[in-house]
């Protein structure tokens, strides 16, 4: 059992936004549901995201998802960062920086794995690079980042 959870409140839509979830991760899957009443409205959830476990409540308008939290997946290829982006940010808010907010209120980064060791570079003027192609970014692009790291 994982020991520390992030917990997501939802207005009243949390049903549908773990199951979306789960269809979009692989080793994902809902754990347990607990509605109000038989048959009712989902209350609250248990699921699992790529090994990762979160809980989901349905708890109405009181507080909503914001940019303070995000879910930060690091992705092995362009084309995982791509698939991810399109179905995450359908109907939802492309940010900057490869930053996206879904149609549920979830703030996402879906970012390349490489990107670390491309901003991490011990050169300052290649990381440098790297960091400014990525502010003028909103999805990430692997290869862009690659040319500026090279400084092409």
């Amino acid at each position: 059992m994982q020991k520390i959870t992030p917990f997501l409140w939802f207005d009243d839509n949390a049903e549908e936004a773990i199951h979306f979830y789960v269809s979009l991760f692989k080793n994902s899957r809902v754990v347990s549901e607990r509605r109000r009443e038989p048959g009712g409205p989902l209350f609250t959830a248990n699921f699992v995201l790529d090994g990762q476990e979160f809980m989901a409540l349905n708890g109405g308008p009181t507080y909503q998802l914001t940019e303070a939290f995000s879910l930060f997946v690091r992705c092995a290829s362009q084309g995982e960062v791509d698939e991810l982006w399109e179905k995450l940010a359908r109907g939802g808010t492309p940010l900057r920086c490869g930053w996206l907010k879904d149609r549920f209120g979830l703030t996402w980064q879906i970012v390349p794995a490489e990107l670390g060791d491309l901003l991490g570079d011990p050169d300052p003027a290649r990381a440098g690079r790297v960091r400014e192609a990525m502010l003028q970014m909103t999805k990430l692009d692997l290869e862009g980042l690659r040319r500026a790291h090279a400084g092409k």
